[in-house]
């Protein structure tokens, strides 16, 4: 009787199902880690404006809501943001990325409250 090494057919089937059940858990979490990661970098951009906002208004008393005349501020590559309104009382933004559905929102001073943004400097993304 000769010894023959290696796995069975039904060893190799046993394997093969549960790489399956392992990747099945896996993957949602893997989309839920990105969607994570990519507000987290939406809601530093907009902390990184209010940052650029509050710069320009200490140079000029007022605020803007063009991105070239505050110095050094340049949002994350695939975020847009967009500042809705900039007086010499207030300012609000939007931000959102082409990889979400999602927005975040803060507004600051006077501005209107946009996108829900319950508390002045607090981001909110719905």
């Amino acid at each position: 009787m000769t010894s023959r090494k290696g796995f069975t057919l039904i060893e190799l089937l046993i394997v093969v199902v549960i790489l399956g059940i392992l990747a099945a858990l896996a993957i949602p979490k893997y989309g839920n880690t990105r969607e994570k990661a990519y507000v987290a970098a939406m809601k530093s951009d907009l902390r990184n404006l209010a940052t650029a906002e509050e710069a320009f208004f200490h140079d000029s008393s007022h605020y803007t809501k063009s991105f070239a005349a505050m110095a050094y501020f340049d949002p994350t590559k695939g975020d847009s943001l967009t500042v809705n309104e900039a007086t010499n009382l207030g300012w609000s933004a939007t931000a959102f990325s082409a990889n979400t559905s999602r927005r975040c929102y803060v507004f600051s001073g006077a501005a209107t409250p946009i996108g829900g943004a319950p508390i002045e400097g607090s981001i909110h993304c719905p």
